[in-house]
């Protein structure tokens, strides 16, 4: 009878250890950006938590890039689509499709100096929204 005890104690501690662990890696907060970071470095942290799937921490990196040079319209496309195309990753397809649509009206309006690929790479983006959202039941499409 004290075995199994023993071991159900251990069991129970063992699986507090595994979730303790599993909330602890999947936890998000806000990062401390430091204001001496150029805009290449943003984006390749931005980049490599997005490869790690820390899209919370990518968004981050991205929205200070946008933010610290919004007088570079290139920066701004850059980090504008790569706003939507993580809503994208993340099933947000609602948000992604406004983000994208914005950033394709800022192509429309005129607007000098922007860099083509980002309207080329926001319209194919849509392309698989509008694939995803007609094979889904219509009863599905929440995000």
């Amino acid at each position: 009878m004290r075995v199994i005890f023993c071991r159900l104690i251990f069991l129970y501690v063992m699986l507090a250890l595994a979730a303790a662990l599993c909330f602890s890696a999947c936890a998000t907060g806000t990062l401390n950006i430091s204001q001496s970071l150029s805009p290449s470095e943003l984006i390749q942290r931005a980049q490599e938590a997005s490869d790690r799937n820390r899209y919370n921490y990518a968004l981050q990196y991205y929205q200070a890039l946008r933010e610290r040079n919004s007088a570079n319209a290139e920066l701004v496309c850059v980090a504008e689509y790569e706003i939507a195309f993580i809503h994208y990753k993340q099933k947000k397809y609602i948000q992604a499709r406004t983000e994208l649509n914005a950033l394709l009206d800022r192509y429309a309006s005129g607007e000098e100096n922007l860099p083509p690929q980002f309207s080329l790479l926001a319209k194919k983006v849509l392309e698989r929204i509008d694939e995803k959202e007609k094979a889904r039941p219509f009863f599905a499409r929440k995000t």
